[in-house]
């Protein structure tokens, strides 16, 4: 059994936590990681659906110190026990209300109310996906939404960029990389990238553009020797017993009016993230997109609730980028409450 290293105790019932992080992707578990060992008592609100959107990934071949690559929720699992193990304390509810006009702070989820003197959002962003038949069943099956993570697994393939916007022009020319042919998929007749980045896209002869086509279904194919369900079976198609990898994809052209297919070995959802900041929106600083700002370092316009990963980040938005941002809000959270 692992030996648990006790740096930290919780605080004692009626006392406030030192340290409250809502959030339990690489920055979330990263922080708490660095605000145990800084001897700071620790509440992690996980959430109902810990671990991020890393937990929705399979291979992870460029997270630093696994040359093998390991499993997404392998990682995140490694990052909880190692938190767990420091003091950590881990609760799996959602966060629905914060009052960060008091002192301690004050946290609700599930109806419990949770103190503290201070606080680190650590929510992430959610991707925009498309909500079309098969697009869940296939996520992490040839179904993606993002090339620098999964790129390198479509080596000499073909894929589809779904997508018009600077997020879905930086998608294909990383995927180009490794692709021999990358086909844009736009609803519209021209993209809403900057000029710099269209300019790229079209002088990559190995980028094809489809104008006016909406994605209509993923479909996926079972590989040779899958069992087969008994006639009239509920689950016939789905599960690991299914469609386990993308075959196709089925698209509408608007302009002509017609259906059809187009036979593809992946399919990158690119149409935008969406941060996870509802419950914060009254209470900190929000630019234009609804992501956090950040003031300093890792500080929001509140003193002593500080931000960490892709709540804020839009640019990288990576698991080791996210681990970072998570030690930096973390060691400026320690240096708060050295002060108080």
């Amino acid at each position: 059994m692992e030996e648990k290293v006790e740096f930290v105790q919780k605080p004692s019932e009626g006392q406030p936590w030192d340290v409250v992080i809502v959030g339990s992707g690489p920055a979330g578990l990263t922080a708490a990681i660095y605000t145990t060992r800084g001897a700071a008592s620790t509440l992690v609100l996980a959430g109902e659906k810990w671990g991020g959107q890393l937990m929705l990934t399979t291979e992870v071949d460029n997270y630093p110190g696994f040359p093998k690559g390991i499993q997404g929720p392998d990682l995140m699992m490694n990052m909880r026990k190692q938190s767990e193990r420091f003091g950590a304390e881990i609760v799996e509810k959602n966060v629905s209300g914060v009052n960060f006009s008091k002192s301690p702070f004050e946290l609700t989820a599930d109806d419990t109310k949770y103190f503290s003197k201070s606080v680190i959002i650590a929510t992430g962003s959610d991707t925009r996906w498309l909500g079309i038949p098969g697009e869940e069943k296939l996520r992490g099956r040839g179904v993606s939404s993002c090339a620098p993570c999964d790129a390198p697994f479509f080596k000499d393939k073909k894929v589809v960029v779904i997508g018009g916007g600077d997020s879905a022009m930086e998608e294909a020319l990383v995927l180009v990389k490794y692709a021999t042919e990358v086909i844009i998929l736009h609803r519209r007749e021209e993209f809403r990238a900057s000029k710099a980045m269209q300019k790229k896209v079209f002088d990559d002869p190995k980028i094809k553009v489809i104008w006016n086509v909406d994605v209509k279904e993923f479909v996926g194919r079972r590989p040779e020797g899958a069992f087969t369900e008994p006639k009239g079976s509920q689950n016939r198609g789905s599960g690991p017993e299914g469609d386990t990898k993308l075959e196709k994809i089925k698209v509408f052209n608007s302009k002509e009016e017609k259906d059809s297919e187009i036979i593809v070995d992946g399919a990158f959802v690119a149409i935008g993230h969406v941060p996870s900041t509802n419950a914060f929106k009254d209470s900190v600083e929000l630019d234009k997109k609804g992501y956090v700002v950040v003031h300093n370092g890792s500080k929001t316009n509140v003193e002593g609730v500080f931000v960490s990963g892709d709540v804020h980040d839009y640019h990288y938005k990576q698991a080791i980028t996210a681990a970072g941002f998570g030690c930096q809000a973390a060691m400026d959270a320690l240096r708060f409450l050295d002060k108080l």
